[in-house]
């Protein structure tokens, strides 16, 4: 296992601000697409029961590797893996935008989850070797994970920018200025410390097409039934290949998800915490996008600037109030906190109507579901890789934005398919624009009980006990 000598301040400084870049960058990616995808669809000659593809893709192949990812960091050195997924997500973002047709964006999208992949978790973990445990790494995963956060709505507010001044494809080509800029910065990195092992890949793709199986399956139940025959038929096969990656895992020499990683019921906790908030998170934006876009009528760039209520509540949530409890208190109670905010600004959103005033509901309940999410963040990011073992952090830190990544496909397939339900179950006669409202709000709804049910795994697997010192290795705040 090779050693590093922790950076002065000045070098560890400019190292916490290409870790954040890039986890700015990875998040934001997978939101972006969002506010241009009606015009994505137009161009591309999409169909709207496609169209949470382009979001889907990314979020599968970006949560479904994101565990290879980190070992792969853990063994070949996670600078380099680091430069190498940021190269990848690179040439990706040139291909998306050069796309001229549905297959080749969505494949486009898949390599950038890729990259995406192999970026994330080798910056979490370049980060706990840059700052030692205690305060300085506290503040700086704090300062991450709240990348993680504004980084979806950051992706919101850009995106409607340039698909209204520039074109949607430069949705895509923005992120080559930004990955060169954050490539050219990786010499202030330590080149992080590096495990003996082998990589796990049967484990990796077994779990990723189970997942994209699964997503499928839950899709297709919404416009075809639970009892169509490929519905069933994909359901089974995601059975299988879950099946398959437990056989797997257990047999392994180096698995690809060690079970001490999730022995800690604090992890556990923080990690399926993050898993709902990700399922409420992307669906409430895809959600909020086609109500403005469709019934509101807004523009892309009006869409985007929108959103910035969600902005300010993330970078409240996850800059101050989430540190502050944090210091404070225990991280059971962050995250239970948050996600009672977040919680109940998906009942407020409950109340949009196709004619309601914009500032009684969507704009404030857009800065409260800020404000808890982002303090969620903190707690979630903080919880999934206190206490890990150093050999064990690249796996740790990819299981956090795992749990995100998979947590938003599968959360926007199950609420899309209630949200169609809901659109559908409308008496006959209602307006078509009442209709579509009351099956968005449904869905958001259901985004609220995700959050509500985050709650319940944060009180009941997360304890406020004290973690010793010699028990310490990513964090040192209480549970």
């Amino acid at each position: 296992m090779s050693t590093h000598t922790t950076p002065g301040p000045e070098r560890s400084g400019l190292a916490l601000l290409v870790i954040a870049a890039a986890q700015l960058l990875m998040v934001m990616d997978g939101t972006i697409v969002t506010v241009g995808l009606p015009v994505i669809g137009t161009g591309l000659d999409i169909a709207q029961a496609d169209l949470d593809w382009v979001l889907t893709a990314y979020a599968l192949a970006f949560g479904g590797l994101l565990l290879a990812g980190g070992r792969a960091g853990d063994l070949f050195g996670r600078r380099r893996l680091f430069r190498a997924g940021l190269t990848v997500f690179l040439a990706a973002s040139l291909l998306g935008g050069l796309a001229g047709n549905e297959s080749v964006l969505i494949a486009a999208r898949v390599l950038q989850g890729v990259g995406a992949a192999i970026v994330a978790p080798a910056a979490l973990s370049l980060l706990a070797d840059t700052f030692p445990a205690g305060p300085r790494r506290n503040k700086a995963l704090g300062v991450y994970g709240a990348m993680g956060g504004l980084g979806s709505v950051a992706g919101l507010l850009l995106g409607g920018a340039l698909t209204e001044y520039a074109g949607w494809r430069w949705i895509m080509f923005v992120n080559i200025p930004i990955a060169l800029l954050v490539l050219a910065g990786t010499f202030a990195l330590v080149p992080g410390t590096r495990e003996r092992g082998g990589l796990d890949l049967p484990g990796a793709l077994s779990a990723t097409l189970a997942l994209g199986a699964l997503v499928y399956a839950i899709n297709r139940a919404g416009s075809h039934g639970a009892g169509d025959g490929l519905t069933l038929a994909f359901g089974a096969v995601a059975v299988a290949l879950l099946v398959a990656f437990v056989v797997i895992q257990r047999a392994a020499r180096s698995p690809m998800l060690p079970s001490g990683v999730l022995a800690d019921r604090g992890r556990l906790g923080a990690n399926l915490v993050m898993l709902l908030m990700g399922a409420g998170q992307l669906a409430t934006f895809y959600f909020l996008t086609l109500y403005m876009q469709t019934i509101k009528q807004y523009s892309p760039l009006i869409t985007g600037l929108a959103y910035l209520p969600f902005a300010v509540g993330i970078g409240i949530g996850s800059g101050l109030v989430g540190p502050a409890l944090q210091a404070r208190t225990s991280t059971r109670t962050v995250l239970a906190t948050g996600m009672a905010v977040a919680a109940a600004a998906m009942g407020w959103f409950a109340l949009l109507t196709p004619d309601q005033n914009p500032l009684f509901v969507l704009l404030p309940a857009q800065l409260a579901g800020g404000v808890g999410l982002g303090i969620g963040f903190v707690g979630a990011t903080i919880g999934g890789v206190q206490g890990v073992a150093s050999r064990d952090s690249g796996i740790a830190s990819g299981l956090v934005n795992t749990s995100q990544q998979i947590g938003g496909a599968l959360g926007l397939a199950v609420l899309a398919g209630i949200a169609v339900a809901a659109t559908a179950s409308r008496p006959p006669g209602t307006p078509p624009q009442d209709a579509l409202t009351g099956g968005y709000t449904a869905g958001m709804l259901g985004a609220g009980a995700f959050y509500l049910a985050a709650v319940l795994a944060a009180v009941l697997l997360l304890r406020p006990r004290p973690v010793s010192r010699s028990a310490e290795r990513l964090g040192s705040t209480p549970r």
